[in-house]
């Protein structure tokens, strides 16, 4: 049988997209993949990431990868849909995508919600076939199963480049695009008006209404 693992990137950043990764493998690949060191994306170095992508694409029976936008995250969000019932939305086009020709599959997906079995009941109303899947939501996916790890580089490796486009556009001082990074949050409250409507930040977030704030704030103190 068959395997899918699913997993994100960047979820919780301000600027930048929500990347979903899918790659279906068989046995022998996942042991191949194993004995490369194919683990959590979070626990690599850059450049072992980009290395183990090339691999785990070759190795791979087929893979998806598919971007959420800034945009698009808004106008859910907008619509009452949150980032929970987005990836699933996102998971399920991956499922989709691969399940083409209806074969027998077993699916492994990191799991966003605290509810395990509300996510999957979710997500299964967005599959357009679920005979012969089976399918397994859990936490911690991305470390506990090596197909689970390798989407989540994929995932993540596809995030760095849509990252370093932006940094390209718009300077080296966007950084991660997290708010624990103190680069971004220097670029938020410097950026965050000037480029609103440039599509590259999560309006709808409180760091970036925040930030607004703040730079309107200083704008008036120049006075």
């Amino acid at each position: 049988m068959l395997t899918l693992g699913i997993d994100d990137a960047g979820r919780g950043p301000v600027i930048g997209p929500m990347v979903l990764a899918g790659c279906l493998i068989d046995k022998k690949a996942e042991t191949e993949l194993n004995k490369l060191g194919v683990k959590d994306s979070k626990q690599l170095t850059q450049k072992r990431r980009e290395f183990l992508e090339k691999i785990i694409k070759e190795k791979s029976e087929k893979f998806e990868i598919i971007l959420a936008t800034p945009l698009e995250i808004e106008e859910k969000n907008k619509k009452g849909i949150n980032l929970n019932e987005l990836e699933a939305i996102k998971a399920a086009e991956i499922i989709n995508k691969i399940n083409k020709d209806n074969v027998k599959m077993k699916i492994i997906i990191d799991c966003p919600s605290v509810s395990i079995i509300k996510w999957k009941d979710t997500l299964k109303t967005k599959i357009k076939n679920l005979n012969n899947l089976d399918i397994s939501c859990e936490h911690k996916a991305d470390r506990n199963h090596v197909i689970v790890s390798a989407a989540s580089i994929l995932a993540k490796s596809k995030r760095e480049k849509e990252m370093d486009k932006l940094r390209e556009e718009y300077g080296k001082e966007i950084g991660s695009g997290y708010t624990s990074d103190s680069t971004t949050r220097k670029f938020l409250e410097k950026k965050a008006k000037k480029y609103e409507n440039k599509g590259i930040f999560r309006r709808t977030w409180s760091t970036w209404k925040k930030a607004v704030k703040i730079g309107k704030q200083k704008k008036l103190s120049d006075f």
